[in-house]
Protein backbone atom coordinates (compact mmCIF):
# COMPACT_ATOMS: atom_id res chain seq x y z
CA UNK A 1 0.00 0.00 0.00
CA UNK A 2 1.08 3.27 -1.29
CA UNK A 3 0.55 6.38 1.96
CA UNK A 4 0.04 9.60 1.10
CA UNK A 5 3.35 11.48 0.05
CA UNK A 6 4.14 14.49 -1.46
CA UNK A 7 6.14 14.85 -4.71
CA UNK A 8 9.59 14.09 -4.93
CA UNK A 9 12.53 16.15 -5.81
CA UNK A 10 15.33 13.84 -5.27
CA UNK A 11 15.34 9.77 -5.01
CA UNK A 12 18.02 8.18 -3.27
CA UNK A 13 18.87 4.18 -3.35
CA UNK A 14 20.68 1.81 -1.38
CA UNK A 15 22.87 0.13 -3.07
CA UNK A 16 23.36 -3.60 -1.76
CA UNK A 17 19.95 -5.77 -1.68
CA UNK A 18 18.47 -3.00 -3.93
CA UNK A 19 20.32 -1.49 -7.01
CA UNK A 20 21.83 -4.69 -6.79
CA UNK A 21 20.96 -8.53 -5.80
CA UNK A 22 24.07 -9.20 -3.67
CA UNK A 23 25.76 -7.67 -0.52
CA UNK A 24 28.65 -6.19 -1.43
CA UNK A 25 30.65 -7.25 2.40
CA UNK A 26 29.29 -10.42 2.09
CA UNK A 27 30.74 -11.10 -1.23
CA UNK A 28 34.08 -9.97 -0.28
CA UNK A 29 33.91 -12.17 2.88
CA UNK A 30 33.34 -15.40 0.43
CA UNK A 31 36.67 -14.36 -1.89
CA UNK A 32 38.52 -14.29 1.50
CA UNK A 33 37.35 -17.10 2.85
CA UNK A 34 34.92 -15.97 6.15
CA UNK A 35 31.75 -15.65 4.79
CA UNK A 36 29.57 -17.40 7.24
CA UNK A 37 31.05 -15.12 10.38
CA UNK A 38 30.84 -12.11 8.13
CA UNK A 39 27.19 -13.08 6.94
CA UNK A 40 25.91 -13.44 10.41
CA UNK A 41 26.71 -9.79 11.86
CA UNK A 42 25.72 -8.31 8.28
CA UNK A 43 21.83 -9.98 9.03
CA UNK A 44 21.94 -9.01 12.23
CA UNK A 45 22.57 -5.61 11.67
CA UNK A 46 20.13 -5.13 8.75
CA UNK A 47 17.34 -6.47 10.55
CA UNK A 48 18.21 -4.24 14.01
CA UNK A 49 19.78 -6.44 16.33
CA UNK A 50 23.40 -5.16 16.43
CA UNK A 51 23.71 -1.47 15.94
CA UNK A 52 25.41 -0.79 12.66
CA UNK A 53 28.41 1.09 14.13
CA UNK A 54 29.23 -2.11 16.44
CA UNK A 55 29.97 -4.43 13.11
CA UNK A 56 31.02 -2.55 10.44
CA UNK A 57 34.88 -1.80 12.20
CA UNK A 58 34.72 -5.60 12.98
CA UNK A 59 33.64 -7.02 9.40
CA UNK A 60 36.50 -5.43 8.14
CA UNK A 61 39.33 -5.90 10.25
CA UNK A 62 38.12 -9.59 9.02
CA UNK A 63 37.70 -9.27 5.22
CA UNK A 64 40.77 -6.18 5.06
CA UNK A 65 39.71 -5.88 1.23
CA UNK A 66 42.57 -4.94 -1.24
CA UNK A 67 42.30 -2.71 -3.72
CA UNK A 68 41.64 -5.28 -6.51
CA UNK A 69 39.06 -6.82 -4.10
CA UNK A 70 36.86 -3.93 -4.71
CA UNK A 71 37.62 -3.77 -8.37
CA UNK A 72 36.36 -7.30 -8.35
CA UNK A 73 33.03 -6.39 -6.10
CA UNK A 74 31.87 -3.65 -8.64
CA UNK A 75 31.97 -6.52 -11.62
CA UNK A 76 29.77 -8.54 -9.38
CA UNK A 77 27.56 -5.65 -8.98
CA UNK A 78 27.09 -5.19 -12.14
CA UNK A 79 26.71 -8.58 -13.04
CA UNK A 80 24.07 -8.69 -10.61
CA UNK A 81 21.98 -6.01 -10.77
CA UNK A 82 18.42 -6.01 -9.75
CA UNK A 83 15.76 -6.52 -12.71
CA UNK A 84 14.84 -2.83 -14.14
CA UNK A 85 17.21 -0.45 -12.00
CA UNK A 86 18.12 0.51 -14.90
CA UNK A 87 15.06 1.61 -16.34
CA UNK A 88 13.60 2.86 -12.61
CA UNK A 89 16.32 5.13 -12.81
CA UNK A 90 16.25 6.76 -16.33
CA UNK A 91 12.31 7.10 -15.85
CA UNK A 92 13.02 8.90 -12.68
CA UNK A 93 15.78 11.60 -14.30
CA UNK A 94 13.10 11.81 -17.29
CA UNK A 95 10.78 13.37 -15.06
CA UNK A 96 13.20 15.88 -13.73
CA UNK A 97 14.42 13.95 -10.38
CA UNK A 98 17.79 14.01 -9.01
CA UNK A 99 18.90 10.52 -8.12
CA UNK A 100 21.39 9.74 -5.56
CA UNK A 101 23.06 6.80 -4.44
CA UNK A 102 23.56 6.16 -0.44
CA UNK A 103 25.09 3.57 0.93
CA UNK A 104 26.99 1.91 3.54
CA UNK A 105 28.87 0.04 1.30
CA UNK A 106 32.31 0.58 -0.15
CA UNK A 107 33.17 4.04 -1.83
CA UNK A 108 35.66 2.62 -4.76
CA UNK A 109 33.12 -0.25 -5.58
CA UNK A 110 29.71 1.39 -5.34
CA UNK A 111 31.68 4.27 -7.32
CA UNK A 112 32.07 2.40 -9.95
CA UNK A 113 28.83 -0.08 -10.62
CA UNK A 114 27.30 3.84 -9.82
CA UNK A 115 28.99 5.20 -12.90
CA UNK A 116 27.47 2.20 -15.32
CA UNK A 117 24.02 3.27 -14.11
CA UNK A 118 24.72 7.68 -14.88
CA UNK A 119 25.80 8.50 -11.77
CA UNK A 120 28.02 11.41 -11.02
CA UNK A 121 30.74 11.05 -8.07
CA UNK A 122 28.73 13.72 -5.96
CA UNK A 123 25.93 11.27 -6.25
CA UNK A 124 27.34 8.82 -4.68
CA UNK A 125 27.78 8.52 -0.60
CA UNK A 126 28.97 5.85 0.26
CA UNK A 127 32.08 5.03 2.78
CA UNK A 128 35.93 5.55 1.21
CA UNK A 129 38.47 2.33 2.24
CA UNK A 130 42.19 3.89 2.48
CA UNK A 131 45.01 1.90 0.78
CA UNK A 132 48.82 1.42 1.37
CA UNK A 133 50.92 1.57 -2.40
CA UNK A 134 50.75 -1.81 -2.62
CA UNK A 135 46.62 -1.82 -2.63
CA UNK A 136 46.84 -3.23 0.97
CA UNK A 137 43.86 -2.41 3.46
CA UNK A 138 44.69 0.57 5.48
CA UNK A 139 41.30 1.15 7.15
CA UNK A 140 38.08 3.17 6.37
CA UNK A 141 36.95 6.65 6.50
CA UNK A 142 35.53 6.35 10.22
CA UNK A 143 34.03 10.43 10.37
CA UNK A 144 31.47 9.09 7.27
CA UNK A 145 28.06 9.15 9.19
CA UNK A 146 27.55 6.00 6.65
CA UNK A 147 29.16 3.74 9.35
CA UNK A 148 26.62 4.18 11.54
CA UNK A 149 22.89 3.64 11.72
CA UNK A 150 21.38 6.75 11.62
CA UNK A 151 24.05 8.08 9.01
CA UNK A 152 21.02 8.03 6.04
CA UNK A 153 19.22 10.73 8.21
CA UNK A 154 22.19 12.60 7.76
CA UNK A 155 22.73 12.51 4.20
CA UNK A 156 18.99 12.73 3.74
CA UNK A 157 18.68 15.90 5.83
CA UNK A 158 20.96 17.67 3.79
CA UNK A 159 19.59 16.33 0.14
CA UNK A 160 16.16 17.80 1.30
CA UNK A 161 17.84 21.54 2.02
CA UNK A 162 19.17 21.26 -1.40
CA UNK A 163 16.39 19.55 -3.54
CA UNK A 164 13.44 19.50 -1.11
CA UNK A 165 11.25 16.57 -0.85
CA UNK A 166 13.61 13.45 -0.85
CA UNK A 167 12.18 9.61 -0.84
CA UNK A 168 14.86 6.79 -0.58
CA UNK A 169 14.28 3.30 -1.45
CA UNK A 170 15.97 0.45 0.92
CA UNK A 171 15.89 -3.08 2.12
CA UNK A 172 17.00 -2.92 6.05
CA UNK A 173 16.65 -0.87 9.06
CA UNK A 174 19.39 1.81 7.81
CA UNK A 175 17.05 3.08 5.42
CA UNK A 176 13.95 3.13 7.45
CA UNK A 177 16.65 6.08 9.71
CA UNK A 178 16.12 7.97 6.86
CA UNK A 179 12.73 8.90 7.80
CA UNK A 180 14.22 10.97 10.87
CA UNK A 181 15.98 13.39 7.99
CA UNK A 182 12.95 13.55 6.68
CA UNK A 183 12.83 11.21 3.86
CA UNK A 184 9.64 8.62 2.95
CA UNK A 185 11.17 5.51 2.83
CA UNK A 186 10.26 3.15 0.31
CA UNK A 187 10.84 -0.92 1.30
CA UNK A 188 12.15 -2.90 -1.11
CA UNK A 189 11.94 -6.46 -0.56
CA UNK A 190 12.84 -7.97 -4.40
CA UNK A 191 15.81 -9.00 -3.28
CA UNK A 192 15.55 -9.30 0.88
CA UNK A 193 12.46 -9.85 2.78
CA UNK A 194 12.49 -7.53 5.76
CA UNK A 195 9.70 -7.76 8.36
CA UNK A 196 10.87 -4.62 10.09
CA UNK A 197 10.41 -3.07 6.71
CA UNK A 198 6.87 -4.62 5.60
CA UNK A 199 5.82 -3.07 8.63
CA UNK A 200 7.11 0.24 9.29
CA UNK A 201 8.36 1.80 5.89
CA UNK A 202 5.78 4.12 4.25
CA UNK A 203 5.01 1.66 1.45
CA UNK A 204 6.64 -1.80 0.49
CA UNK A 205 7.68 -3.39 -2.65
CA UNK A 206 7.82 -7.07 -3.05
CA UNK A 207 8.45 -7.31 -6.51
CA UNK A 208 11.45 -8.75 -8.15
CA UNK A 209 11.75 -5.53 -10.17
CA UNK A 210 12.84 -2.07 -9.18
CA UNK A 211 10.50 -0.45 -11.60
CA UNK A 212 7.82 -1.57 -9.47
CA UNK A 213 8.56 1.67 -6.74
CA UNK A 214 7.85 3.53 -9.61
CA UNK A 215 4.12 4.05 -8.55
CA UNK A 216 5.37 5.10 -5.03
CA UNK A 217 7.99 7.96 -6.25
CA UNK A 218 5.32 9.35 -9.37
CA UNK A 219 2.61 11.35 -8.72
CA UNK A 220 -0.01 10.07 -11.23
CA UNK A 221 0.18 13.41 -12.94
CA UNK A 222 3.77 12.47 -13.31
CA UNK A 223 2.85 8.83 -14.40
CA UNK A 224 0.16 9.82 -17.10
CA UNK A 225 3.27 11.57 -18.54
CA UNK A 226 5.13 8.71 -18.88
Amino acid sequence: MISQRPRFDAVCFDCDSTLTSIEGIDELAERAGCKAEIAVLTEAAMNGKIPLEEVYAKRLNIVHPERAALAWLAERYADEIVSGAAETIATLRRHGKTVYVITGGLLQAVAEFARSLGFSPGQVHAVKVYFDGAGTYQGFDASSPLCRSNGKATICRKLAVRHGNVALVGDGLTDLAARAGGAYVVGYGGVAHREVMLQEADCYIASPSLTATLPALLTEEERSRS
